[in-house]
């Protein structure tokens, strides 16, 4: 497998946060592998200087559903990429061969096609090594730039748009955190938010139920107060048990002193503010 940090079933689990537990189990048990392709590019005029966007979808095999993601990414962005990941991982990129700038010929459709078959396999070549594949830097250049985007239209209230961008990225981003669920709690902790803001508390509660399934173990993250209490006002909007959850909450506030806590949403809108 590619992650042995999995959580351990306890008697303080939920029967849903069960459910989500042996759910994500079973996924560990698939061998999950990603495919890149770059079937198509464009060029973008900016002022007065031009680049090549390659079109990335990314296909997940070794599961039922036939996932993809799509993303765009620039050669500056690959450049990028590959000068964070040498600082990290200098030993492992010995080997690995990085597309170079020619000086003139940029646009020619002979380069750029070139381009578009050398940086499929300098992802493939990436994502084949484990402790890059997971590392943040990389998982970074996959889903960073549409999460960013996505907070943006959240702070602005383009709620519909954000989560049009959130429900494209969450799965790539689960896929690429399978080792660590924790780190997929912001967005769906920002999917909560968008989704309560448009008026629709049962999706809202949707996404609250897998976020709070992640964090069962993990009560001091500070995400889980301000999800338990939105929670709470879910439930009871929803006519749901809310008695279970105002337990946790009151049990989590005999254990800790008090300190202030942010709102779900005070805490959506500050991630990714640069």
């Amino acid at each position: 497998l590619d992650s042995s940090a999995t959580l351990s079933p306890n008697s303080s689990m939920t029967t849903k946060e069960l459910q989500e537990y042996w759910r994500n189990e079973k996924c560990q048990c698939k061998q999950i592998k990603l495919l890149f392709e770059i079937p198509s590019t464009r060029i973008v005029e900016h002022h007065l200087s031009k680049y090549v966007m390659y079109k990335i979808i990314i296909l997940q095999t070794g599961s039922f559903d036939s996932n993809k993601s799509v993303i765009e990414r620039r050669y500056s962005d690959f450049e990028k990429l590959h000068r964070n990941l040498l600082e990290e991982f200098s030993e492992e990129m010995e080997d690995v061969t990085f597309p170079k700038k020619t000086l003139t010929g940029n646009f020619t459709e002979e380069i750029i096609n070139e381009r578009k078959l050398a940086f499929k396999d300098y992802l493939r070549l990436l994502y084949s090594m484990k402790y890059i594949r997971r590392s943040k830097k990389f998982i970074d250049f996959l889903t960073r730039p549409e999460l960013q985007e996505a907070y943006g239209c959240l702070r602005g209230g383009q709620y519909t748009k954000a989560l049009e961008i959130l429900s494209e990225v969450i799965g790539l981003q689960e896929r690429l955190t399978r080792g660590n669920p924790v780190s997929v709690v912001p967005t769906l902790c920002a999917m909560v938010v968008c989704h309560k803001d448009l008026e629709n508390p049962a999706s809202a509660f949707e996404y609250g139920e897998k976020a709070l399934s992640r964090l069962c173990m993990h009560t001091s993250h500070r995400y889980y107060i301000p999800l338990l209490e939105t929670m709470i006002t879910l439930a009871y909007e929803l006519g749901k048990d809310f008695l279970s959850l105002q337990e946790k909450l009151e049990e989590w506030k005999t254990k800790k002193d008090p300190i202030r806590v942010f709102t779900l949403k005070e805490l959506a809108v500050r991630e990714y503010i640069k």
